[in-house]
């Protein structure tokens, strides 16, 4: 690969770990350049993860004063988090990624939309933040996550907008809090994901190293910039993200 080329991976990255640390979806940045650099589609699945979860890590790291004020319980979703994320994986390498992959638009449509009224849904459920059963939310949110987690360690586009909608279902309303868990749930996901691409030798070490570097220094300066927009902006960057996310991958797939 020429300079250029190497040049594009960094900045590719760098733009995919800002856009994972506001809403999620860097993988709809990284993947199709890997694929654009002739990797084949599993391949090129397997280095964007691993490429891209040191930038959840530095989402979370941004985020982390808004962390130390959620609540303990939230915290019980990094076990569903973790074994979806491996099971998504080994289906990544048993199976063909046509059939899941066409469901992804449809899920992140629905998702985008939930996530945008959100208050609508909220009031309809009476779901607030001391009057709901707590552990009977907590418990479908779990499942919920779970199903999030398998897609996330498969395919993983879009896993930012789908936890983003379930915490807003929980009650959560600090959209600060809901990137702080999102990031430190896909950080979960991508992680043990990235071990069983690497037990698989599915992962081009070089080009994932290289993008790690920018999906870092993105996923940190996205949660400063995420702060001085401003809570209704980022809100309306999450939907414009997903909306964008449905269309180019409904383009691509069908």
């Amino acid at each position: 690969m020429t300079l250029f080329h190497w040049i594009a991976i960094f900045g590719t990255a760098f733009i995919a770990g800002i856009v994972n640390s506001v809403a999620g979806g860097g993988t709809l940045l990284t993947f199709p350049a890997l694929v654009w650099l002739g990797q084949s589609p599993i391949v090129a699945n397997a280095t964007s993860t691993a490429a891209l979860w040191p930038g959840s890590l530095g989402g979370m790291w941004g985020y982390r004063d808004d962390l130390r004020r959620t609540k303990s319980q939230l915290f019980f979703l990094v076990l569903p988090s973790i074994v979806g994320g491996m099971t998504g994986a080994v289906l990544l390498q048993r199976t063909p990624p046509g059939v899941f992959a066409r469901l992804v638009p449809f899920l992140i449509l629905f998702a985008t939309i939930l996530f945008m009224v959100q208050g609508t849904v909220q009031r309809w459920l009476q779901v607030h933040e001391h009057s709901h059963d707590g552990t009977r939310w907590l418990a479908g949110a779990a499942a919920f996550q779970f199903g999030v987690a398998v897609y996330g360690g498969y395919f993983g586009a879009g896993i930012g907008i789908l936890m983003l909608a379930a915490l807003s279902l929980l009650g959560l309303t600090d959209i600060h809090q809901m990137n702080g868990l999102k990031n430190l749930f896909a950080l979960c996901i991508n992680v043990v994901a990235t071990a069983y691409f690497m037990t698989a030798g599915l992962v081009e070490w070089p080009v994932a190293g290289t993008m790690a570097l920018g999906a870092v220094s993105g996923g940190y300066g996205g949660a400063g910039l995420a702060r001085r927009l401003g809570p209704r902006v980022v809100r309306q960057t999450v939907v414009a993200i997903g909306f964008a996310m449905t269309i180019s991958l409904f383009i691509r797939q069908y």
